[in-house]
């Protein structure tokens, strides 16, 4: 029996934070994962990174422990980028991270420590491949051979590549146990729907693992009253987060997940210092959860095998973070009140989280909440709140009001107050 999207989704809307990790050659060159597109660096000159690659310090269980302890609760590891290099063990190519200096299987040790740290796994798979003989290069958008003329009058078998992308789909999803997730990536013009024999693919996965969820980049309208059955489970809006959530086309919200790079690249790049805030990506991630999406955020581990220093620290202090104010981003979603001007509101039921970002000067009101609040408390503590009617508030219509003590909040990036609704 086919699974609906809302069986299918259930865990993902409360888990709501999630890992992507983008790793491969391109980790080498370190300057992001595009570089053989964006330099139309030939398959020959690429050559060395294949023939060095050897991440020495590879510890996949210090990874899902960053992971863990950063409050994420799933992850998405590329398991085969645009460059077409598998870090896992592909019978369809030699291609692969056996044949590196690393001489081994990445994604089974992956799958195994992230595992064993209780998270949901999935697998970023690239649909399109620049190093596949069979994929369209010379006039395509983003190959790296797509002006080099010396590949004008290459015969490509589109039906060779076809055979061979979802034959290692077929691999993953039998060689690695039950797969949470599968993040496809990417159509683009034509190149979309049925031109990947998506419905065949779909029926494929689904009769593997009849509950994974898949993104919605194999094509088809998502928002659609009447979707495709490749169009996906979730929306997967990049490096934003949509200023109303993701709506169908009633107006409804839909499952979606914003994926969000830490500095300016998915995978490593070395110059690339301009790193993003604990607290902005804290914020983000309420932002995410307060229209009913998730946040899925990026790291790009080193070509040595590590996630990167900065990375690491961010990801601690978004893990103190979520250590006490967890319960306002598990399990709830958008709240029934608007956008407060103060900061957002998430919600669980009757448990209403207000994220007050902004102290403003004396009492903070909640508009539309007057008399509807049975009690408050500051999440990150347990300390009781005081929401009484100050002297002066009587004027100003249905609003309760916050009494902070201090003229400063307690939390600087996002004072969390979890208010138990009548």
């Amino acid at each position: 029996i086919m699974s609906t999207r809302e069986e299918r989704t259930e865990w993902f809307l409360k888990d709501r934070f999630g890992m992507f990790i983008h790793w491969g050659l391109y980790s080498i060159p370190a300057r992001g994962e595009w570089v053989r597109s964006i330099e139309k660096i030939t398959i020959e000159d690429y050559q060395k990174y294949f023939e060095e690659f050897n991440p020495v310090n590879y510890d996949p269980k210090a990874w899902a422990r960053a992971a863990r302890n950063a409050g994420m609760r799933y992850v998405v590891m590329t398991t085969k980028h645009h460059d077409g290099f598998c870090l896992f063990d592909s019978k369809l190519t030699d291609y692969k991270a056996t044949n590196t200096p690393a001489g081994r299987d990445l994604i089974r040790e992956y799958v195994d420590a992230f595992r064993a740290e209780g998270l949901k796994i999935g697998f970023y798979y690239s649909i399109i491949d620049w190093h596949h003989p069979d994929f369209p290069a010379y006039g395509d958008r983003q190959h790296p051979m797509r002006d080099n003329t010396a590949w004008k009058d290459k015969q490509h078998n589109f039906a060779n590549y076809l055979e061979y992308f979802h034959g290692q789909v077929k691999e993953l999803l039998n060689n690695y146990g039950k797969i949470d997730i599968m993040w496809f990536d990417f159509s683009y013009n034509d190149m979309a729907g049925e031109k990947w024999e998506a419905t065949k693919l779909i029926k494929m996965i689904r009769s593997l693992q009849p509950d994974i969820l898949i993104d919605n980049r194999l094509g088809g309208n998502i928002k659609s009253r009447d979707p495709e059955i490749y169009a996906g489970d979730f929306a997967s809006p990049e490096q934003i987060i949509p200023p109303e959530g993701v709506l169908n086309e009633d107006g409804e919200l839909i499952p979606w997940e914003a994926c969000i790079t830490m500095n300016h690249n998915w995978g490593y790049a070395a110059a690339d210092k301009d790193f993003k805030s604990s607290g902005q990506l804290v914020r983000a991630l309420v932002e995410c959860v307060s229209k009913g999406g998730n946040l899925l955020l990026n790291v790009g581990p080193t070509a040595k095998g590590e996630i990167p220093k900065e990375s690491l620290f961010i990801l601690l202090e978004i893990g103190e973070w979520m250590r006490q104010n967890g319960n306002s981003i598990y399990h709830c979603g958008k709240a029934e009140l608007p956008k407060p001007e103060w900061g957002r509101y998430t919600q669980n039921g009757k448990k209403l989280y207000a994220h007050i970002y902004d102290r403003g000067i004396g009492a903070i009101g909640l508009l539309g909440l007057k008399g509807k609040v049975r009690k408050a408390r500051l999440l990150s503590d347990g300390s009781e709140i005081s929401i009484q009617e100050p002297w002066n508030t009587g004027h100003y219509g249905d609003a309760a009001f916050i009494n902070f003590q201090s003229s400063r909040l307690p939390d600087g990036v996002d004072t969390v107050v979890e208010l138990e609704l009548i």
